[in-house]
């Protein structure tokens, strides 16, 4: 250990900002990633827990009726619109990149990164590549993209529609810590709260661009043979930055509702290939059979944590990340959807986003991963010898999506097509998150403003792309990875409050309070309304 100090000690006479010295970067992201997934994997399981089990009791409970704004107000967008936006801003670039990986890593029972592919599978005996392992592939699938990560978005989102449309609060982060801080949201705790919102949001938004790019650069490999290195990858970030950038700027009702809509209908012809173009109906048959076996692990497994040293890696590479990528990505996309959601009611809201984007959610991650899984399952050499799993093996996760396309059909103008529409999608889809992201963290910089200031809209919204590539720069996958799970951290504690809160409000009073005529609030920051004392 003192020779490793002496190591690390010596750096400064040759540092390198980490963005150059990748060895060094990777040492600090493994270091601090290892930390938190083996001392604080229970916390972050415990976290996401309470959050699923408070939406479930508000969504069935007594102010399921609430309106999220005053009782006359009514919805502004249509519920083709509001879906379109909740699924583009909350799991798209997720779905394409992880949507065969992920299923195809639980299926493999060769431990080829020194833990095992799927512990639960294993637990429960079915080791052997079958259908019955394809099925628990499945079951973790859907727990890491299921209720518990929307529970987060939910919970975030629900706060800051009712204290912000229904008690007329600042449209900001600290404004769900009213009931637990009083008027302390106007000082320095109340700043950082927003900050850390702002700071979660930039790197959560970071880590999906990062995803999206290493796989449209290999999708540009596998289409047009450019090269998929780093230069061809931090240039579609600036490409993706500049047009998300100018999303941001025309607003919600104009370019994220539009590009939202539009990503819907051309996420249902690529779903419609893999659905009909694979083995119909094994996948539907194979649907049901998951969904059911889902809804029957989900509580044990949403209590599990493991102690054995590979298990407890596995837990903390997968199921960590995940709840770290949510709980970072939850500022932004619950102020987005509170943003989108003004006069539903909170059983609406709740229904509308708990269910149907993770309906879809689930049913595509089974039409992708289960065609990769059929492959595998009916492959001529053998089971396993398809090539998908070697992919995945190879840690070549880009690659898994566009090696299924290749064998979906022997035309070879339609798989050519797909994998096109494929790296397209990773582009919209990624606008979508970006430029909804950068509106969020200028709403909170703004305190609330709906239409904040389109040269911090721009500002921001090139921020973004930049912490992105230096961050793929310094470390690739590994960095992204550590950088949301690090800045979950300290959000997760605010999520916690503000569900503490908002428990708090309603049971106190949940009538809607007028806002008063103040513009300034006690610290002299600008307000757009005022809090009631």
């Amino acid at each position: 250990m003192r020779a490793r100090n002496r190591r690390l000690s010596a750096r400064p006479a040759g540092f390198l900002p980490p963005a150059l010295n990748v060895e060094f970067a990777n040492e600090i992201y493994s270091a601090i990633r290892g930390w938190i997934e083996t001392a604080l994997n229970w916390y972050y399981i415990s976290a996401v827990t309470v959050m699923l089990f408070v939406c479930f009791y508000l969504m069935c409970g007594r102010f399921g009726n609430i309106r999220l704004g005053d009782d006359d107000s009514r919805p502004e967008f249509s519920n083709f619109s509001w879906f379109a936006m909740l699924f583009s801003a909350g799991v798209g670039i997720g779905l394409l990149f992880f949507g065969i990986a992920e299923p195809i890593f639980y299926f493999d029972n060769a431990a080829a990164w020194g833990y095992p592919n799927n512990p639960f599978a294993d637990h429960n005996g079915v080791a052997e590549m079958t259908t019955d392992r394809a099925v628990a592939a499945m079951r973790v699938t859907y727990f890491h993209w299921g209720f518990h990560g929307w529970a987060v978005y939910v919970m975030v989102g629900l706060c800051l529609a009712y204290f912000g449309f229904r008690k007329k609060l600042p449209l900001t982060l600290r404004s769900a810590l009213y009931p637990v801080i009083g008027d302390r949201i106007y000082g320095p705790i109340g700043h950082a709260v927003d900050l850390l919102a702002v700071f979660g949001t930039v790197f959560g938004v970071a880590t999906s661009l990062g995803l999206g790019v290493s796989q449209m650069a290999t999708g540009l490999n596998h289409l047009f043979g450019i090269d998929p290195g780093l230069m061809t990858q931090v240039i579609l970030i600036g490409l993706i930055t500049i047009v998300a950038t100018l999303s941001a700027v025309s607003g919600v009702g104009n370019g994220i509702r539009i590009i939202s809509e539009w990503n819907i209908y051309l996420s249902i012809v690529l779903l419609a290939f893999f659905l009909f173009g694979g083995p119909t109906k094994w996948l539907l048959g194979f649907f049901v059979t998951s969904i059911g076996d889902y809804l029957w692990n989900v509580i044990p497994m949403d209590f599990q944590t493991f102690n054995d040293a590979g298990d407890a890696k596995w837990q903390g590479s997968w199921t960590i990340f995940y709840w770290g990528w949510w709980i970072s990505w939850a500022p932004f996309v619950g102020m987005f959807i509170a943003r989108i959601s003004r006069g539903r009611t909170i059983r609406q809201f709740m229904v509308g986003v708990m269910f149907v984007p993770t309906t879809i959610a689930f049913f595509w991650l089974c039409i992708f991963g289960g065609n990769a899984m059929y492959m595998e399952l009916n492959a001529v050499g053998g089971v396993g010898t398809a090539g998908v799993i070697e992919l995945v093996r190879a840690w070549n996760l880009p690659s898994a999506l566009y090696g299924t396309i290749e064998q979906m059909t022997t035309i070879h103008w339609l798989n050519w097509s797909m994998a096109a529409l494929s790296t397209f999608l990773l582009a919209t889809w990624f606008i979508t998150s970006s430029d909804s992201g950068t509106l969020v963290i200028t709403t909170m910089l703004s305190m609330g403003d709906d239409n904040p200031p389109k040269r911090f809209r721009i500002i921001w919204g090139l921020g973004e792309g930049f912490v992105a590539a230096v961050l793929l720069m310094s470390g690739g996958l590994k960095a992204l990875q550590t950088a949301s799970i690090a800045a979950a951290l300290p959000v997760s504690v605010i999520m916690l409050l503000m569900t503490y809160g908002i428990l708090k409000s309603l049971n106190e009073d949940s009538s809607a309070v007028p806002a008063s005529g103040a513009t300034v609030a006690p610290d002299g920051t600008s307000l757009k309304g005022e809090l009631r004392t």
